[in-house]
């Protein structure tokens, strides 16, 4: 049996970080929630039952927390880039996708989100 690559999900990370441009957002830590999709060829875990073979999500989610956490951000577009840059980066992964909502940010939505992708061949 052939398989296609496996697919991690990240989803509803909810984290506090500083982003935007307004005096508010430049002063006051903000929510956000991050979902993140990662695409990579799971087979020879699959077969072994051993970690050596399978890409550590716990690892990913770590550095993305870490991110997140200590730095500030003007955009969402450079703060969800820099997310999809620690997704994507193991040799692994064939897709990898970033979604980072912003809870509140206009009056009347519950959410304002950004999402980026990749594709490595």
């Amino acid at each position: 049996m052939n398989l296609n690559p496996a697919t991690i999900r990240i989803k509803n990370l909810r984290l506090r970080t500083y982003v935007g441009i307004k005096q508010e957002e430049i002063e006051n830590k903000q929510d956000v929630l991050i979902n993140v999709r990662i695409q990579y060829q799971a087979s020879p875990a699959t077969h072994s039952d051993q970690m050596e073979d399978a890409l550590n999500y716990r690892t990913i989610t770590k550095r993305i927390i870490e991110l997140v956490e200590n730095n500030r951000f003007s955009l969402l577009e450079k703060l969800t880039a820099d997310i999809l840059q620690i997704a994507a980066e193991h040799e692994w992964v064939s897709f990898a996708e970033v979604e980072v909502d912003k809870p509140n940010a206009l009056r009347f939505a519950d959410s304002v989100s950004l999402c980026l992708s990749c594709t490595k061949a």
